[in-house]
Order: C-alpha cells, then sequence, then structure tokens
C-alpha cells in the first residue's frame, strides 16, 4: 500500500483515490455537500479553505488546503509515497 501525503501529515491510500477536483464548480460543490449529508466527507484541510477535493473509491469525499497539481504531482512522483511495511 502507498500512502500519499495531503497536507497536515494527513495520508491516503494512493490506489484509492479516483480523482482529484477543484472545489470551484458546482457539480464538485454539489458532491461534497451530498457526502456531508451522508456521512461521507472527510476534512483534511483543518479549518483552511478547501482547494482540492478527492474523490476514493469507498464514496469518501477527501477535502485538503492544498492544490489540486500539487497533490496530483504527489501521486505521480514515487519519492513522495510512502511504502507501508507489511508486519507478519
Amino acid at each position: 500500500m502507498q500512502l500519499c501525503n495531503v497536507g497536515f501529515g494527513n495520508m491516503l491510500n494512493a490506489q484509492r483515490i479516483l480523482g482529484v477536483f477543484s472545489p470551484d464548480s458546482q457539480p464538485v460543490k454539489r458532491m461534497s455537500q451530498e457526502a456531508k449529508a451522508g456521512g461521507m466527507l472527510i476534512d483534511a484541510s483543518h479549518g483552511r479553505k478547501s482547494r482540492a477535493v478527492l474523490l476514493m473509491d469507498s464514496g469518501h469525499v477527501v477535502l485538503s488546503y492544498l492544490q489540486p497539481e500539487t497533490i496530483a504531482a504527489r501521486l505521480g512522483n514515487k519519492d513522495n509515497m510512502i511504502e507501508e511495511v507489511q508486519s507478519c
């Protein structure tokens, strides 16, 4: 499992991220509102303005204060990934 830092030390499983979106469009705002109403919203922005919305394969929506380009670069750069050590 590879973990990706989405800000403030919060990590997500990189293989489970379906998309990274800007929160400015109306469909993404609607998706965030529906996730909040359904208990599927995770706010990893620590109270700061959300600059990226991540959609997970589980249906969860994660808010981050990082720019979508920054998260995409971290996802594309294997050096920024953290490999979890599998214990026996």
